[in-house]
């Protein structure tokens, strides 16, 4: 099959940039099942499992404007930006990576990330995200109840990560916070900046567990299963797509601080080689990969798209 796949950002994200990390992981994983594909992205962009033709930012708003870029010879067109309509010339499909606002339309042929994001938008059509296991340092060793906690992400309200830095407070238990900004943090707490690349993947691996208490629906959730495929188990809540992901044999799930507090003492004992096996299992970008590709074949033989069955 030939994909053509559309970005309107440039790849790869410099920073985190999660929207654009799962677009070229799912570019690599078609490639690796034998998929053609071509790349609209802007200039600049590198990815060297795709055909890049480059396309002026401005061109994505309208979708005329992106036919003059499109290969003659392909079968689907995957955008992952919002647009109101495709282009007649090819059939396509469209990721919403982010919560709509309340009420407004879906988009057609519109795919989200969880069933949780898909219910809440009136769908049914999700495909999980995925990312390449060698990427992240798998650390096989058991952790040990005296590492190192790790939040990692936009230091937000609605991430949480205060619920992290109580806890730290509350039990003296060391914590690293990574993020964009710099608050100020004393005692047992260090901050150590926006991370990526090794040293991300780094402090992932040594972490006892990562902490993702949401306080907001996640669409997804992608540093969630960034730790379990470095074989470190997850401390979350019970919001958006969160449940979904962390298993008990990966970490825990609470409602409130005090239950995460009370979790983090015994979540040292989840196996690093069980959170690596779940994410191998579910989260790749082989199996995003063949998630879409079930998604493109669908509408490609019955003209529209239909929900599949995710174990």
């Amino acid at each position: 099959m030939h994909v053509v796949v559309a970005s309107h950002q440039q790849l790869p994200a410099k920073g985190y940039g999660g929207p654009q990390r799962v677009v070229v992981a799912l570019v690599r994983g078609l490639a690796a099942h034998g998929h053609r594909v071509t790349l609209l992205a802007p200039p600049g962009t590198r990815v060297p499992e795709a055909k890049l033709v480059e396309v002026p930012p401005r061109k994505f708003n309208d979708p005329t404007s992106l036919v003059p870029y499109l290969p003659r010879d392909g079968d689907i067109l995957h955008v992952h930006f919002p647009l109101k309509r495709g282009p007649d010339a090819i059939p396509f499909v469209q990721t919403i990576h982010r919560n709509l606002k309340p009420g407004s339309p879906v988009s057609p042929n519109a795919i989200f990330l969880s069933r949780d994001h898909a219910r809440r938008h009136g769908s049914e059509l999700f495909v999980y995200n995925g990312l390449d296991p060698a990427e992240y340092f798998f650390r096989r060793f058991p952790k040990r109840p005296e590492q190192y906690d790790l939040f990692l992400g936009k230091l937000h309200s609605a991430k949480g990560y205060h619920w992290a830095v109580e806890a730290a407070k509350r039990t003296g238990h060391p914590l690293i916070v990574a993020g964009g900004w710099r608050p100020s943090f004393t005692g047992s707490i260090k901050y150590v900046g926006e991370v990526d690349g090794a040293t991300k993947a780094a402090l992932l691996a040594r972490a006892r567990c990562l902490w993702n208490p949401a306080e907001w629906d996640e669409p997804f959730g992608l540093v969630t299963i960034e730790a379990l495929l470095s074989g470190t188990p997850v401390l979350g809540t019970r919001r958006g797509a969160l449940p979904e992901l962390i298993t008990p044999e990966v970490g825990a799930l609470c409602g409130t601080l005090e239950e995460m507090i009370a979790a983090a003492a015994t979540i040292h004992t989840r196996s690093p080689a069980a959170c690596r096996a779940h994410a191998e299992r579910r989260f790749t970008h082989l199996a995003m990969a063949e998630g879409y590709v079930r998604m493109y074949r669908c509408l490609l033989e019955t003209g529209k798209l239909a929900p599949q069955h995710t174990a």
